[in-house]
């Protein structure tokens, strides 16, 4: 049963924003419904949360963070090609993708835009100290994406155990919540008690994600002109936001190495390549 967890806890996730955009259209009400879904969830008892493990003996991990426009994904790319030998070394996404579900749902044809509008509204009010999560659906669909991190957590964690050398693109945190690869649930004020469980069950989650250090977290670091510049379809308050928080990370105490995403890229991958080559001597052996 517990291996089609996260699939029925994704389509129940799905349901829900389906009913939220199918109300926003039409008008109807979809709580009763909703309320069956929620109790379906806690029947089905799929959203235990993850327990403490044992101290393991993993194979190195190099976490890459920074803002939108720092250049992660393509410096955890490049250093997998350069690193070579892929058997021993490999490249995990930890992000959420909503930014891109966003731009897909943009080109549904007449309503993609208001739906996928509505929708980020939803989400940046879940991200506000002073606002209240947005409903049920909202906390559905957030939740679900927090599982979807947690699958490619495990997914990377089983590489590891292999003896398999890792570099992440971003890594979960548990220092800001709402945003930042933070848990979704823990920023705005649950609406109901209901909420208030899942935000919880998300929370503990997220700090057994976290409870597992980076060998070394390379922290590519920008500021906000330069951000837009890279990313200008990016909303500017978030891009500052992210810019803000940043330097602020600590990672559970993870050896933090700082480098500037805007020196020119083959001087930053360069410098990476020598902080992998130090902290994970696996990798070094494999470039």
């Amino acid at each position: 049963m517990r291996r089609y967890a996260l699939p029925l806890a994704l389509v129940l996730a799905g349901m829900a924003w389906l009913l939220a955009t199918h109300g926003f259209a039409h008008g109807r009400s979809e709580g009763g419904l909703l309320g069956l879904i929620a109790l379906g969830i806690a029947a089905a008892g799929i959203l235990r949360p993850e327990t403490a493990m044992e101290v393991e003996a993993l194979a190195p991990l190099i976490a890459i963070v920074g803002c939108d426009g720092s250049g992660k994904s393509t410096l955890s790319a490049d250093m997998l090609a350069r690193l070579g030998d892929k058997g021993r070394v490999a490249s995990c996404y930890l992000g959420l993708g909503s930014g891109d579900l966003g731009e897909r749902i943009k080109r549904w044809p007449l309503v993609g835009r208001a739906v996928e509008a509505r929708l980020a509204r939803k989400a940046a009010q879940a991200r506000s100290a002073e606002a209240r999560i947005p409903g049920l659906p909202t906390a559905l669909v957030i939740f679900g994406f927090s599982l979807l991190r947690r699958r490619r957590f495990k997914k990377m964690l089983a590489l590891r155990r292999q003896g398999v050398a890792v570099i992440t693109d971003r890594y979960p945190q548990i220092e800001v919540p709402g945003f930042y690869d933070g848990p979704g649930l823990s920023a705005a004020k649950p609406g109901n008690a209901f909420i208030a469980w899942l935000a919880r069950r998300e929370r503990r989650m997220y700090e057994w994600m976290a409870s597992f250090r980076p060998d070394v977290v390379i922290r590519l670091n920008i500021d906000l002109e330069t951000a837009h510049l890279r990313k200008p379809d990016h909303k500017l308050a978030s891009l500052a936001a992210k810019v803000e928080v940043t330097p602020k990370l600590r990672f559970n105490g993870a050896p933090i190495v700082d480098l500037d995403s805007r020196r020119p890229y083959a001087e930053m991958r360069d410098a990476a390549m020598r902080v992998a080559s130090s902290a994970a001597p696996q990798m070094s052996a494999a470039a």
